[in-house]
């Protein structure tokens, strides 16, 4: 194992970790050693991602586990759809690696930079009328656990496991590698359109139904709405032209929107003027392309966010409190906020779990305060029974955590009999979970 540079940040730089040992393991064996070496030490163990978590889910002063050794294919059966990849690999080198072998997840959040595991551990999610989120994909998990054992856990083998483990924040143990269940590659055609508040509020069950994959952003401060819907086609794939995609997802989404968040952070009065202006400046387009190329998009604006699930018949009245709120603050709010739908997932700390759920995502300008604002709409969306996503700033704990997961309490029972002394704790886990 190496030993690289200890001091190590997240994406957004709102988080920061100086271990005593940073290891880069290059297989299970090696994850085993560094977990019962740091016990002879009385050290915690954390392994972290590419660092798109915004809590400190992957924060430790103990022993810090890069990932950078574990990215291998370690198998394909294409027949059965089932393909297994070591932990650190990136959903863009594994989106690669199934379009090979002419297969596909079947859903997908809206970034691909996150390691396997980082995503997967923290519930990473996209919006889907029938396909759930990430944790509902895995066939089965490789892990090591607390007294050093690698195991594995699939619905056939420690089921019990394998529903707490698939979102388990590392808490129970290391992921070392994933086994997914894939599809057949699809195309996808996306439909994009601008939309009116109140038509795609009195329009959401409808627009919900009739496609495969409906999202959509509000821009705060105006009545505009920017939806997307994704739908699977025959083909052939018809993607943007290299312009168009430059014009919109680098020079729009990227280049300009960073700008304007500058000018807005220095002089938040502008805001409203530049949402509308934006709201406007997305306008309708359609393509086709690669499944993973639709969902996905690239995300150069460093932002800090919180998300919450609710239960998705609460949506509209939640979205028109949540603009209540934030005129009745006065707060400036310069990131549109963002919507996505899934189904009920049952791995225990899904925040889908047992029920249709609606996600919120707030975000802010990586170096603008979040505080405020996210605690307003925390209180909204908590009141309903809100679900925090667990890569994303929120303030709930263990106590508030048990009431709205049914199966908390299950989970804490599980790690108390599989890390009693807390070996892969950190300051995130003991506030989520309790001591």
């Amino acid at each position: 194992m190496s030993s690289p540079s200890p001091a190590w940040r997240n994406w957004a730089g709102n988080q920061h970790a100086t271990p005593r040992r940073v290891l880069a393991p290059r297989s299970a064996d090696e994850v085993s050693a560094a977990v019962t070496a740091a016990a002879d030490d009385g050290l915690t163990v954390r392994m972290v991602g590419t660092g798109h978590s915004f809590t400190g889910a992957a924060v430790t002063e103990g022993v810090l586990l890069r990932p950078d050794g574990l990215t291998a294919l370690r198998s394909v059966d294409a027949e059965a759809g089932l393909v297994t990849a070591e932990a650190g690999m990136t959903l863009r080198a594994f989106n690669a690696h199934l379009a090979a072998h002419g297969l596909a997840l079947a859903n997908m959040g809206d970034i691909q930079e996150q390691t396997l595991a980082g995503a997967t551990q923290t519930a990473t999610h996209g919006t889907g009328r029938e396909a759930a989120g990430l944790v509902s994909q895995i066939a089965g998990l490789e892990l090591v656990l607390a007294d050093g054992t690698t195991v594995t856990c699939s619905r056939d083998e420690r089921a019990e496991l394998f529903d707490a483990a698939r979102a388990g924040l590392g808490a129970l143990g290391v992921v070392t590698a994933i086994t997914w269940h894939t599809v057949p590659a699809f195309v996808l055609e996306a439909r994009e359109e601008p939309m009116r508040w109140e038509a795609v509020l009195e329009g959401l069950d409808d627009l919900a139904a009739a496609n495969e994959h409906f999202e959509f952003y509000w821009f705060p401060h105006t009545d505009g709405c920017l939806t997307k819907r994704n739908n699977r086609v025959d083909g052939p794939a018809e993607p943007l032209s290299a312009f168009r995609h430059w014009l919109d997802d680098e020079f729009l989404s990227n280049s300009v929107f960073g700008l304007t968040n500058r000018i807005g952070s220095r002089f938040p009065r502008a805001i409203p003027a530049i949402n509308g202006i934006s709201a406007r400046a997305l306008g309708a387009r359609t393509y086709r392309d690669r499944s993973d190329r639709v969902f996905t998009s690239p995300r150069r604006v460093r932002f800090k966010e919180q998300e919450y699930a609710i239960p998705r018949e609460e949506l509209a009245d939640a979205l028109r409190e949540v603009r209540s709120v934030i005129e009745r603050s006065g707060r400036r709010i310069g990131f549109p906020i963002e919507v996505r739908l899934l189904p009920p997932e049952n791995p225990w700390l899904s925040m889908a779990y047992g029920r249709d759920s609606a996600f919120l995502a707030f975000h802010v300008f990586h170096s603008s305060d979040h505080e405020a604002y996210f605690r307003d709409v925390e209180e909204v969306l908590t009141a309903l029974g809100g679900r925090p996503h667990w890569g994303k700033l929120h303030t709930r704990d263990a106590t508030y955590l048990e009431g709205v997961y049914p199966r908390f309490g299950d989970f804490l029972a599980l790690r108390d009999r599989l890390d009693p002394e807390r070996r892969f704790a950190n300051a995130y886990t003991t506030r989520i979970f309790g001591k």
